[in-house]
């Protein structure tokens, strides 16, 4: 492996104002022995070779099924090209993704892409079963941890710092939905991953620029100043089809897209021109509207690259204009957040779209706004909000039953029996129905997320099975009292498994589960901004709410 301390890293490749070009490459299943020559490794090798590429993105088991990890892969050119490694939960703990981000540090990688990951799809003899100890909220605030050095129980009793790793993580974020209900939440959880250590974004596919410059306008209305990329996949008829039926969560193909994609592969050159033509101009549009840069995925050689690149540069400076009203593919009446300048048909900067500023005035209701959650909001204020009501005196009723184990589990009985009924319950011990206007993500969410939904549901749907997801009937319901600001913006949520079967009635008043306020750290030891970041550390952003109404009271 060749010297690449002259190398300038991504980090710095992005501070640069230049628009830079990274390249995707998907790994496969089976070994890939050294000094390999197989495609996948003479595909990187190509996107290695070519100057205009600044970085070559690995992913990591994309669609849920088993493949070579991305570490592995990278290896190859890793000596002359910066190399970002996908990293998602899905398949590890929380203790298996350190080590694996330690496997990747003791090998020179620094850049991580953090993601929840696509559900698992397939396995040896059976499906495998998803881990998702971690989302890509609580991934991203333990990257930051080992890059700025770990703090972890010593030998002896005290806390010792381990040397830090530098990393440089990126986020992804999903603007190719269909509902406010699945949007505004994906936005919110944005600024989360940003607080968490985020340094850069990416977003997930779709074929609509008023979307993908809708993050540019949100990032700037809430005064957070990342680089943002744009993600651009070359498509073939056979891919479109796949992302129309939602093969993959997260990638959007639209009726009409995908009916332009049929007829021009019908052609002569099966739609080749076409196609990257189609990307030629995303990344022109990208480029016009400020992005750090163009990232290109979806390759089996990589000469088309070249190709795309050349094309994109070769349009006039104002081009892109016409481009961003002609590349808008969205579904059937998918809401925007921001109101459409007719004249450019892209969103107008700062304005958001009136009726979304109506119903949230009004604070709409919707069916998920039921009696029961009703009561599940009173009780909560009068028993267990802190230091207030009730709280005081079951804090010492639980105090007393926590010594007198057979009257504790008694009364653990009782919660887990109604709670089960009303809720689902799964009696995690570590309960995050008041995160999530009271749904259970254990039993309602198939990722189990807690800080805010994956980018896998589709039209208000979740990617596993056919339940609503659970942040969209939560927006409904936290919509209604003015509380989806302050949700979304609220401490990250890290569930602790030690706690599972045991009393979460007992945890919240003995301060056991994450609801507990934290010690005030020391002053040497409090969170710094992430660099290249304006935002803050984990704790509620200091940014004004994306709507009036929508702060807390």
């Amino acid at each position: 492996m060749n010297d690449t301390t002259a190398r300038p890293t991504l980090r710095d490749l992005l501070k640069s104002g230049e628009f830079l070009y990274g390249a995707e490459l998907v790994t496969t299943r089976g070994a890939v022995p050294p000094g390999s020559k197989d495609k996948l490794v003479a595909l990187g090798e190509g996107f290695a070779s070519n100057p205009r590429i600044s970085w070559i993105s690995v992913t990591d088991n994309p669609g849920g099924s088993p493949m070579t990890p991305a570490d592995v892969v990278g290896r190859y050119f890793q000596d002359r090209k910066e190399v970002v490694i996908h990293l998602t939960c899905k398949d590890m703990n929380r203790n298996g993704v350190e080590s694996a981000a330690w496997r990747c540090a003791s090998s020179g990688f620094t850049n991580f892409l953090a993601l929840s990951g696509d559900f698992p799809s397939g396995g040896y003899r059976g499906a495998a079963a998803g881990t998702f100890d971690l989302d890509s909220v609580t991934l991203i605030s333990l990257l930051r941890g080992m890059g700025e050095g770990l703090k972890v129980p010593g030998r002896k009793g005290d806390i010792e710092t381990l040397p830090p790793t530098g990393f440089f993580t990126g986020c992804a974020v999903s603007p190719f939905k269909a509902l406010e209900s699945e949007l505004v939440p994906q936005y919110l959880k944005l600024l989360r991953k940003i607080a968490a250590g985020a340094e850069y974004v990416i977003p997930q596919l779709g074929y609509d620029m008023r979307k993908f410059q809708e993050i540019m306008l949100f990032l700037a209305m809430n005064n957070v100043k990342v680089p943002v990329i744009g993600n651009v996949y070359v498509l073939n008829k056979t891919v479109a089809g796949m992302f129309n039926r939602n093969l993959f969560p997260g990638c959007v193909v639209s009726d009409e897209l995908l009916a332009l994609a049929v007829k021009y592969a019908a052609g002569p050159d099966k739609g080749k021109a076409f196609f990257t033509e189609l990307a030629a101009k995303q990344i022109a549009v990208f480029k016009g509207l400020g992005f750090a840069g163009g990232y290109i995925a979806g390759l089996a050689k990589p000469e088309p690259f070249a190709e795309i690149v050349a094309l994109a540069e070769s349009y006039g400076a104002d081009d892109w204009k016409a481009f961003a009203k002609e590349i808008q593919f969205p579904k059937k009446n998918e809401f925007y957040l921001f109101e459409k300048d007719p004249a450019t048909g892209l969103g107008i900067p700062g304005r958001l779209d009136a009726g979304y500023l109506e119903r949230t005035k009004r604070r709409a209701s919707g069916p998920n706004v039921t009696l029961g959650y009703r009561g599940s909001r009173l009780t909560h204020s009068v028993l267990f909000t802190r230091e207030k009501g009730l709280f005081g005196p079951m804090r010492s009723l639980f105090g007393f039953l926590d010594k007198r184990k057979g009257l504790m589990k008694g009364v653990h009985g009782i919660e887990h029996l109604g709670k089960f009924v009303m809720f689902g319950c799964q009696d995690c011990g570590d309960c995050s129905l008041p995160d999530i206007a009271y749904l259970c993500p254990m039993s309602a969410c198939s990722k189990n997320e807690r800080n805010g939904p994956c980018g896998g549901s589709h039209d208000g749907t979740c990617e596993v099975g056919e339940k609503q997801c659970i942040w969209v009937r939560g927006y409904e319901r936290l919509r209604r009292f003015g509380e989806v600001d302050q949700v979304l913006r609220a401490p990250i949520v890290f569930y602790n498994p030690a706690l599972l079967g045991t009393s979460s009635w007992a945890n919240t008043y003995l301060g056991r589960d994450h609801s507990a306020p934290p010690a005030p750290p020391a002053a040497e030891t409090a969170p710094k901004p992430a660099s290249g970041s304006t935002a803050g550390p984990v704790a509620p952003m200091p940014h004004p709410p994306i709507a009036p109404g929508s702060a807390p009271k």
